[in-house]
């Protein structure tokens, strides 16, 4: 007896229209993915004769589809629309939800980022995070200094170093930190060890790091700017601003430029390579207390003792807007979603991202309403920062810190790749990026306004160098440099003419010599004249031979 063959499955017509839809979408998501991540037109390989060439590039062709579609899948989890609060109805203004309102809205252990630590007596305090985000830096007015890990609670140290303390800051990691006290700037490790003594940097006022180039910088007290490689000990310039004392100081991440405010409304901008300012700014009509840069390096928010906020594009060196605040702002920052966070008297104000956008009748407008805000507890507030990675905004002022959730402001996606930025890093990893940081450190001489400029060609042709060197010298006067030189009948300017009224040929120079030769002869008939009458009727033929 023959076996039967098993029969087909039955295949209704609805499959078919379903498996052309799928087909069609998937058709069109690879469409969508070759034109956002594709690198041109495909590879034509039906003219290639030899077979291993072409089965290579076809191979090729196939692994740069599957980069392409996975680069579109992964779109998912690079969502650029941040958390932000929403108002459910337009009445409704987001800067009157509370922080209780939104740790009780929020998980838990997002929550907890939320906290205050009341330091009375020792404010007002200063405060800085690591790149990372991970570890806390608070120093007080009167000497308390101290480091923490602010997720785990598990404090680094704590130091009573009985001296005035104006500024500290985080160097490249968490293992090292400068406190800018009243004679010089120490620096110290975590466990709270003094490390070094920089004497050079004297009466220091603020302090900056620069990660990429491992310099500390620091203004103090007389308007100089001193830079040190903290990698080699080593001192760089020392750059008189001549400006008086500063009042704010901050640096540009996008290329190392440090941005100081002074109290004539001036800010300025340096570079080691430069004894003078690259720029010179005039935001304010008076004294500027508050700076900050975003992290592209496009914007330049200032605060001023004139109640005015001042937005300004670096690309053009263009003021956008400027804003009136109720009272002086005195410290700014800005979070890796450019929202702005400003601090005058009591309060906080904390401003989205529509800030920097460009409106010729913003200038008209009065102040714009605030994302968010936060005190009114009779805490001065000396220093608000925003936490790397984190929708946290810290808040130091004259009785301890406060730690306040801003939902939207953290960058969710942290390079990996770039050294001291990983949130999560272990030791072993933060020793292997600390090592690939100093192998990669850039030098002081890479510092300028475009950071662009190295590994270009100079296209500048010779004539045009010429021309820019001589940009500050006057054009050379050949018939005011001949006037000047010798007078008398061998005269340089009579020799001149002599030579030149051979030609037939008048031009400018020519007309111009007759007229200088005209006036220097008038003035000297003026002169003997002058004499005659002084030395009188009988002494008068000498007045030619200038007794």
């Amino acid at each position: 007896m023959a076996s039967e063959k098993p029969s087909k499955p039955h295949r209704r017509k609805a499959d078919v229209v379903l498996s052309d839809m799928e087909a069609l979408a998937v058709a069109e998501h690879v469409d969508a993915a070759k034109q956002k991540y594709g690198r041109g037109q495909k590879i034509r390989t039906k003219s290639i004769k030899d077979r291993k060439l072409r089965a290579g590039l076809r191979a090729l062709e196939d692994k740069t589809k599957e980069a392409t579609v996975q680069a579109k899948n992964a779109e998912i989890l690079l969502d650029n629309t941040a958390g932000l609060l929403e108002p459910e109805h337009a009445l409704e203004r987001t800067y009157k939800v509370r922080q209780d309102d939104i740790r009780a809205d929020v998980a838990i252990e997002t929550a907890k980022k939320g906290f205050e630590l009341k330091l009375e007596g020792l404010g007002p305090y200063v405060c800085d995070y690591t790149r990372n985000g991970r570890d806390l830096l608070l120093a007080g007015r009167k000497g308390h200094v101290a480091c923490m890990d602010w997720r785990d609670g598990k404090l680094g140290c704590e130091l009573q170093l009985n001296e005035t303390v104006r500024d500290a800051k985080w160097l490249h990691n968490n293992q090292s930190f400068a406190v800018a006290q009243k004679k010089c700037v120490y620096v110290y490790a975590r466990d709270g060890v003094e490390l070094h003594q920089l004497k050079k940097h004297s009466e220091a006022t603020h302090l900056e790091f620069l990660p990429y180039h491992w310099l500390l910088a620091s203004v103090n007290t007389a308007g100089i700017l001193r830079y040190t490689d903290t990698s080699t000990g080593q001192s760089l310039q020392e750059i008189p601003t001549k400006l008086g004392p500063p009042t704010a100081f901050c640096q540009n991440p996008y290329n190392a430029v440090l941005h100081v405010g002074h109290q004539k409304g001036l800010v300025t901008l340096y570079s080691p390579n430069s004894m003078r300012p690259l720029v010179k700014i005039l935001p304010h009509n008076g004294p500027v207390r508050g700076l900050a840069v975003d992290r592209a390096g496009r914007y330049m928010v200032s605060t001023g003792q004139d109640r005015r906020m001042a937005v300004w594009d670096l690309r053009m060196f263009k003021e956008l807007h400027s804003h009136q605040l109720h009272q002086p702002g005195h410290t700014l920052s800005i979070s890796d979603r450019n929202l702005t966070a400003v601090g005058w008297g009591t309060q906080v104000s904390v401003y989205n991202a529509s800030l920097f956008t460009h409106d010729a009748a913003s200038s008209a407008v009065k102040v714009p309403a605030p994302y968010m805000a936060w005190g009114g507890a009779a805490q001065s507030i000396t220093r608000v920062k925003f936490c790397p990675f984190e929708d946290v905004l810290g808040i130091s002022h004259a009785h301890g810190f406060s730690s306040i959730l801003v939902p939207g402001a953290g960058e969710p996606n942290p390079d990996s790749l770039e050294p001291g930025t990983n949130p999560f890093e272990t030791p072993a990893q933060r020793r292997e990026a600390e090592v690939h940081s100093l192998l990669d450190k850039l030098q002081p001489a890479m510092i300028a306004l475009d950071p662009n400029f190295i590994g270009t060609l100079d296209l500048a042709s010779d004539a045009q160098r010429r021309a820019e060197r001589n940009l500050d010298r006057k054009p050379d006067d050949k018939v005011a440099r001949l006037t000047k030189r010798g007078r008398g009948r061998n005269s340089a300017l009579r020799r001149f003419l002599r030579k030149s009224g051979k030609s037939n040929i008048i031009d400018e120079e020519k007309v111009r010599a007759r007229e200088a030769l005209k006036a220097q002869n008038s003035r000297e008939i003026e002169k003997m004249k002058k004499t005659k009458a002084e030395y009188g009727p009988a002494l008068e033929r000498f007045a030619r031979k200038g007794f």
